[in-house]
């Protein structure tokens, strides 16, 4: 998860909150959460078309 709070720019925490609140895809691997960059882009492009 830090590597997807540091391409968003954001604190770990507000990024766990994202993922934690479904805002941010992320799939259960085993005890680890993971992100796709791909998903990373949906939230992005999420937030350009709500601005």
């Amino acid at each position: 998860m830090s590597e997807v709070a540091q391409m968003l720019g954001y604190g770990l925490s507000k990024t766990k909150q994202l993922i934690a609140t479904g805002q941010i895809k992320s799939v259960k691997d085993g005890g680890n959460r993971r992100v796709l960059p791909q998903w990373v882009d949906d939230y992005i492009a999420g937030l350009v078309e709500a601005a």
